[in-house]
């Protein structure tokens, strides 16, 4: 509260870094911080576009059709949406999202509770992006606005929906505020798919089984092996326009599923993830270094194409590394399987700082298995062979 104030006002800080031993004195010029919900945009392949949006903010339809029209402007033809981690927001972001790619006055979403009718929200305006082939990725953590999306275009056999089955949050809240500046939050109503799918994951076995059901479909298999995923028949429904099967009761079923791969992930190399030190290395090291580093890589292709991280440098970020974290253990037989992936990250992390968010993902997205397993659907036979209209 003390450091926000109008746009073009100074504020006084005082910073205790490490290593130092008095605060340093700073004078921050206030201004308007923009938070971005597109994270990056860019060319996969000379035909297939990738976007990844990270949230459902009043800037996300202003900014997804920045991305749609800039990847035209390269020769985009398909069109990957990441939605992987995306916790949602705002349900207006979600409607104009889906009326991005679907034709008509097509239903996106409808609400209904016990004493509430029904509220269809639907598309309505011509849009960039109704026609092209559309890959939707998703996973365990996709959550509210990302399922209204995924659901309406995958009922509509709209595009292909790729990953693991979604968060399952799908409830209608009327916030009431109370005398004492607290809140109740009542559930009024419930969201559903076109086809009548109800998004929320159920409470029948009290709150404390619900907050576990991430850990219990990790602990059953369900991240690893799709037939670990048991729904009764009852859940089916089918498209709208091809008929195909899809399932409801608790989040969004992929059309193609694509597990978590841990044959690099290692215990150490998640460990040292967390620690956030690499970050911290990166940062500090760029900035020693920037005015070599951007003489040598003046553009992010010519990063991309000739920078290698070097043992040298790996082996004096894993000593930070553990210099700053004393309890850090990382077994050496863990971090050789982990090196590939590892390099892969510093360079995307080093990436960042020099260039952006956006080329953080460019890079990082070799390891994106489910951008992998949607290149292969728009490159192949797949996408068709799914039921969706070219």
């Amino acid at each position: 509260s003390k450091l926000m104030g109008e746009k073009g006002t100074k504020v006084k800080v005082e910073i205790l870094r490490k290593y130092t031993k008095k605060p340093l004195d700073f004078t921050i010029t206030r201004d308007k911080i923009p938070v971005h919900s597109v994270d990056a945009a860019y060319m996969v392949t000379p035909e297939i576009g990738y976007i990844k949006l990270n949230s459902f903010s009043k800037t996300t339809i202003e900014e997804i059709e920045a991305g749609i029209s800039k990847l035209k402007g390269q020769g985009m033809k398909d069109l990957i949406l990441d939605l992987q981690g995306n916790g949602g927001g705002l349900l207006t972001a979600a409607q104009k999202l889906a009326d991005e790619f679907l034709s008509g006055d097509k239903l996106v979403v409808y609400s209904e509770g016990r004493a509430r009718p029904r509220n269809d929200l639907k598309a309505g305006e011509t849009k960039a992006f109704e026609s092209g082939r559309l890959v939707v990725l998703i996973d365990e953590s996709s959550a509210s606005a990302s399922e209204i999306v995924a659901g309406a275009i995958q009922d509509w056999d709209r595009g292909l929906i790729i990953g693991r089955r979604t968060y399952g949050k799908g409830l209608v809240q009327q916030p009431i505020d109370l005398a004492d500046g607290s809140q109740i939050r009542l559930t009024i109503a419930r969201y559903y798919t076109p086809t009548g799918r109800f998004i929320q994951r159920p409470y029948e076995e009290g709150v404390d089984e619900y907050k576990k059901d991430l850990l219990k479909r990790y602990e059953n298999g369900e991240y690893f092996h799709e037939d670990s995923i048991q729904l009764p028949d009852s859940l089916k429904f089918k498209t709208l326009v091809t008929g195909r099967t899809v399932f409801g009761g608790g989040g969004i079923m992929p059309d193609i599923f694509v597990p978590v791969d841990t044959s690099e992930i290692t215990d150490s190399y998640r460990a040292l993830i967390r620690s956030g030190s690499l970050n911290t290395f990166a940062l500090t090291y760029i900035d020693k270094n920037r005015k070599d580093l951007t003489k040598w890589f003046p553009t992010f292709d010519a990063f991309k194409k000739d920078y290698e991280v070097s043992d040298k440098f790996l082996n004096e970020y894993l000593a930070y590394a553990k210099e700053e974290d004393k309890e850090l253990e990382l077994k050496d037989d863990e971090m050789k399987v982990s090196d590939k992936v590892l390099r892969t990250r510093v360079k995307a992390v080093m990436a960042q700082n020099l260039f952006g968010i956006a080329e953080f993902y460019e890079i990082n997205n070799l390891y994106n298995d489910e951008l992998q397993r949607a290149l292969k659907a728009l490159t192949s036979q797949d996408y068709l062979n799914e039921g969706l209209a070219d």
